[in-house]
């Protein structure tokens, strides 16, 4: 057993008491969905003159602040001293919870788009908020289309926005990061842009995957130093997301001890 293990251990033997599952149901749960219909039907109205974006992410900022105060975690930013607000780099977070991209729209001061599943966009509001406000679907089914979503990305990137995306593919089933896939690497490289590391930690004690009751928890956005992309080529993808995954593994890893 590593250092590193009982942290994880302790982390997973928590769970909620049956008054915070209820208080969860009955007020904090409709008052989620409540603010994301309100929110979702503003951007919405917004979209019809707005095809930019601009205007619904910043709907989407204030909505993400809405939760945070409901999830009632105080949320902690650290490293910001590597954002670069004024350049476009891809942004690549481990995924624990649902409530990673609130947490992420809440603190990240800056325009971005997120590259996120396609049977997102099938979902009320939220589908619709990603179709208006111009996110990057992909559909990870599909060789082809993996690849024509990661291009879109690239686009996204080279017309001056940055992107936000979870490299996991998917919320972490036990709190612990699992492989990366080479798409964030891919798309930096070929915009040849910067990769920052970005790594969540409390989300998953907030809100676990198959999990409805939320828990208070502090929760922190722990930003690393950018890895340079200049002069790489796509063939350098794979050594670039192991470097990606190691980063941002050593960021969580140093950051939940401090919160365990």
């Amino acid at each position: 057993m590593t250092e590193l293990e009982p942290v994880e251990e302790r982390k997973l033997e928590r769970s909620p008491s049956i008054g915070i599952r209820w208080l969860t149901y009955l007020i904090v749960l409709p008052m989620i969905v409540v603010s994301t219909t309100f929110f979702g039907s503003i951007s919405l109205v917004c979209g019809l003159w707005d095809r930019s974006g601009w205007q619904q992410h910043e709907v989407a900022r204030i909505w993400a602040r809405v939760l945070l105060i409901i999830s009632l975690s105080p949320i902690e930013l650290v490293g910001a001293e590597h954002l670069r607000p004024e350049q476009v780099a891809v942004y690549a977070s481990n995924h624990l919870s649902y409530y990673d991209t609130p947490v992420l729209f809440a603190k990240l001061p800056f325009q971005f788009r997120i590259l996120a599943k396609q049977s997102l966009w099938k979902a009320p509001f939220i589908g619709w908020y990603l179709n208006r406000s111009g996110q990057v679907p992909i559909d990870a089914n599909s060789g082809r289309s993996a690849i024509a979503g990661l291009l879109r990305g690239v686009k996204t990137l080279k017309s001056g926005l940055p992107l936000l995306l979870f490299p996991e593919g998917g919320r972490a089933e036990h709190g612990k990061l699992t492989p990366f896939q080479s798409g964030a690497a891919f798309m930096a490289i070929k915009a040849q842009v910067p990769l920052v590391p970005l790594a969540l930690v409390g989300t998953y004690e907030m809100l676990p995957i198959h999990s409805y009751h939320l828990t208070p928890h502090p929760v922190k956005v722990v930003i690393g130093e950018p890895l340079d992309t200049t002069g790489l080529t796509t063939r350098d993808a794979d050594a670039l997301t192991e470097q990606l995954f190691s980063a941002i593994t050593k960021l969580y890893f140093q950051h939940a001890e401090t919160l365990d």
